[in-house]
């Protein structure tokens, strides 16, 4: 008798099991991400609805104003405004009274340090862009008047500011605050900037020590040895060997271009340049320090 097929019957073949993805193929993917995030940073922003209105004027493409002595009346509080767009109208507005009306922001320069300072910790980067482009015509307009008692601690506000901005990621925040720092440099008095920026030069943060030491050394560069004498030259060249040290490369390209601006101040009318030079490291250094400091600079 023929036996009858049962349907029921454990099938002869058993399905395939999907395969696993594998995981090296999800860590590249990971990777993409974040190579793609850190990429981001570096790059301006792409104007969202909200940045489309704001264009980064240059100083030389500014006007004046056509009505300074009525816009000055509520400068401040435009500045102060919860609309950022209105803060970076006004932001302009500070520029073009720095550069055509100076005379006008005097009164209230001290208060308009401060709110620019203030604007550049603003986490919207057409606010902190536009803040950090004011400093700078800020600094080309008054120059050594911002070191004045009525806005010295104003002052040392933006400064900072400058240091942090310019050791950010974000590249093209960073290289505006780096034009900004060395528009101050070429705008100032050296010895009063130097006492200034010799505080953040043993800052907590590497890159604001860094940037720091780059402005302190254009500075030094600019001293003659009188001006050296006045603040110290044993404090320069402690300076200089303390940054030698230092992680980044940019903060040790300062400590030589220190010490070599020291050395042909001090050894310029002499004839023993080494002797001089020698003697001079030797007493103001520890001996590993003074060997790394005459390895540097050589007649």
């Amino acid at each position: 008798m023929a036996l009858r097929p049962i349907d029921n019957a454990l099938p002869t073949t058993t399905p395939e099991r999907p395969k696993k993805q594998p995981k090296i193929a999800v860590a590249t993917q990971k990777q993409q991400d974040r190579a793609a995030v850190i990429d981001g940073e570096n790059q301006a922003p792409l104007p969202s609805s909200g940045d489309a209105t704001v264009d980064y004027v240059s100083s030389n493409n500014l006007k004046p104003l056509s009505d300074p002595e009525v816009k000055i009346q509520s400068l401040i509080g435009d500045l102060d405004s919860k609309n950022w767009n209105k803060v970076c109208e006004s932001l302009n507005n500070a520029r073009r009274f720095a550069l055509f009306h100076s005379s006008l922001l005097i009164p209230i320069l001290g208060k308009i340090v401060l709110v620019v300072a203030k604007t550049m910790r603003n986490p919207r980067s057409a606010l902190c862009k536009t803040a950090i482009m004011a400093a700078a015509d800020i600094f080309n307009a008054y120059g050594d008047k911002l070191l004045d008692p009525e806005t010295s601690d104003a002052f040392d506000g933006l400064l900072l500011q400058l240091l942090l901005k310019a050791s950010q990621d974000k590249r093209f925040v960073c290289e505006e605050a780096d034009r900004a720092l060395g528009l101050m440099g070429g705008s100032m008095t050296p010895l009063p900037l130097l006492q200034k920026l010799r505080v953040y030069v043993s800052h907590n943060n590497l890159r604001v020590r860094a940037k720091a030491a780059v402005s302190l050394s254009n500075c030094v560069s600019k001293m003659g040895l009188e001006e050296m004498e006045q603040f110290g030259m044993a404090k320069l060249i402690e300076m200089a060997a303390d940054l030698l040290n230092d992680r980044l490369p940019e903060a040790r390209d300062a400590a030589r271009s220190i010490a070599t601006a020291v050395y042909q101040a001090l050894t310029k009318d002499s004839e023993q340049k080494m002797e001089l030079w020698q003697g001079f490291c030797q007493s103001n250094l520890p001996p590993i320090h003074a060997l790394s400091i005459l390895k540097i600079v050589k007649p």
